[in-house]
């Protein structure tokens, strides 16, 4: 398993405890973040950048 799937499990899990110690609108507004947050990071590039990231990931699933 990838380092990056771990992370996202991991991400997972800590939002949905969330759900059982905050407000169920907050645990939304953190479970929105973490998805909105790298989305907004990745739109902020440049098309030139874009193509770098998508080629980078192209790279790692053939190694």
């Amino acid at each position: 398993m990838s380092t990056q799937t771990k992370v996202v499990i991991a991400g997972v899990v800590v939002g949905f405890l969330t759900l059982f110690v905050f407000p169920w609108w907050l645990s939304a507004l953190i479970i929105l973040g973490a998805v909105a947050l790298p989305a907004a990071g990745y739109l902020m590039l440049d098309p030139s950048q874009r193509r770098r990231v998508r080629a980078q990931g192209r790279k790692r699933i053939g190694s």
